[in-house]
């Protein structure tokens, strides 16, 4: 036997082991799988840092975060005043076009900006979303801690609502500040139970990449810009 067919046959005898632990591991039910991980009732909360006791201070946090990871975030008293921000923005950088999905604090916005607009909701043109300035869509919750966004398919319009467009804006209201990750997947757990949306994610701040050189570059993944506008 040559030298070519000793690795061959290491090669076929390491696969076939690889595949039988990954038969055995199928036939393992779930359950038995579940017990070695961290229990469930688990207080992760206690585990971070504090953000606060009540939505005033959670709000100063995420404001805090949101800084810090070049969010443009706007507190505003009503719908209308939310309404009068989006317009300013809109004018302010020039839109054309936004993207949405129906929603009671969307709709109203967008309808009075004057521009040309579209949904997501019933399908939509993908090289349209990619040209539109703007996506605008709601979230699932607020997170202090973190100053992120997050948002799943059923709170955003589907999945490219928030990611095709160069700016992502969010418009969400003081009930749905939340103080950390564990309460946010909570909340999840809560909304959603076994009937989980497609998609779910967790949005820090616009897309960005230090890759190259360790120069931080926006947009590089998604949009360039995220502005939260906050109802309170």
């Amino acid at each position: 036997m040559n030298g070519d067919s000793v690795t061959t046959s290491r090669a076929t005898g390491e696969r076939q082991q690889i595949l039988s632990r990954v038969r055995a591991a199928l036939t393992t039910p779930t359950s038995d799988h579940v017990r070695h991980l961290a229990p469930v009732n688990e207080n992760f909360s206690d585990l971070l840092p504090a953000s606060g006791n009540d939505r005033r201070q959670w709000l100063d946090l995420f404001a805090t975060r949101a800084a810090a990871l070049k969010i443009e975030f706007h507190v505003v008293s009503s719908r209308e005043a939310a309404s009068e921000k989006l317009r300013a923005i809109a004018q302010a950088e020039n839109w054309k076009s936004v993207a949405y999905h129906e929603h009671e604090l969307i709709s109203p916005s967008v309808q009075s900006l004057g521009i040309d607009r579209f949904t997501t909701d019933k399908g939509y043109d993908r090289e349209r979303l990619a040209n539109a300035d703007a996506g605008i869509t709601t979230a699932d919750a607020l997170i202090a801690h973190t100053g992120s966004v997050l948002l799943t398919t059923r709170s955003a319009g589907g999945r490219a609502l928030s990611v095709l467009p160069p700016h992502h804006v969010v418009i969400a209201t003081i009930d749905q500040l939340l103080p950390d990750l564990p309460s946010a997947y909570a909340l999840l757990n809560e909304r959603y139970g076994h009937d989980w949306p497609s998609f779910a994610t967790v949005i820090t701040g616009p897309s960005r990449t230090g890759d190259i050189e360790r120069i931080l570059v926006l947009g590089a993944h998604g949009p360039k810009k995220l502005t939260v506008i906050l109802v309170s």
